[in-house]
């Protein structure tokens, strides 16, 4: 048991630094103080899309060359990339209310990802009861090319196009998201290795 209690521990120490860090983000002319739960919720969900990016990428590896290692850092990273994702959520809607005084549970792109949080959870439910290395592989690696397709043609209504941070100019607000992303990759990197403690355990 206490092989794994290292990975998650440091998962959570990182996510208080996380929490921290987004209380004393810069504010914005705006949004004033309520832009820090954008940046934390942008954050949140470019970790899960890297997290499922890097999933299919490791399951093409483990298809291709056959080589079980990552077949098992695929799995742990669609685990990861779901936590994150069905995490985002929540996030997701105190953006809406702090920001905009309202849940506007109809916006495309929010309703897509509630779908796709539905079925991520499913599906990684389903590829842990079946534990079959290949078809997990192969399942990850579909699962972020549908959610990248279906997105890139869902319409923008709360999320602006180009990136509204990294067009601002402002370098002090562009210098503090990516900080916070890479605080977010590094929780996801232990919440990874924690996935992956637990499957050389079992």
């Amino acid at each position: 048991m206490s092989k794994f209690k290292p990975p998650i521990i440091y998962f959570f120490i990182t996510v208080i630094a996380i929490a921290m860090l987004t209380l004393l983000g810069p504010e914005e002319k705006s949004l004033g103080a309520n832009v820090r739960i954008v940046y934390l919720h942008g954050a949140w969900v470019l970790t899960a899309e890297i997290a499922f990016f890097a999933a299919a990428l490791a399951g093409l590896l483990g298809l291709l060359l056959r080589k079980d290692i990552f077949h098992t850092w695929s799995a742990a990273l669609g685990r990861t990339g779901i936590i994150f994702w069905i995490t985002y959520l929540p996030l997701s809607l105190f953006a809406m209310q702090s920001n905009w005084n309202g849940l506007f549970l109809a916006e495309p792109r929010f309703r897509l990802a509630m779908i796709f949080a539905i079925t991520g959870v499913l599906l990684q439910i389903g590829l842990w009861i079946f534990n079959i290395s290949w078809l997990t592989s192969l399942a990850n690696i579909i699962y972020i090319v549908v959610l990248r397709v279906i997105f890139s043609t869902a319409e923008n209504i709360m999320h602006p196009p180009p990136s509204p941070i990294f067009n601002s100019g402002n370098y002090v607000i562009i210098g503090f998201f990516v900080g916070l992303n890479l605080l977010a990759l590094l929780a996801a990197y232990f919440l990874t290795r924690f996935f992956m403690t637990l499957k050389s355990n079992n």
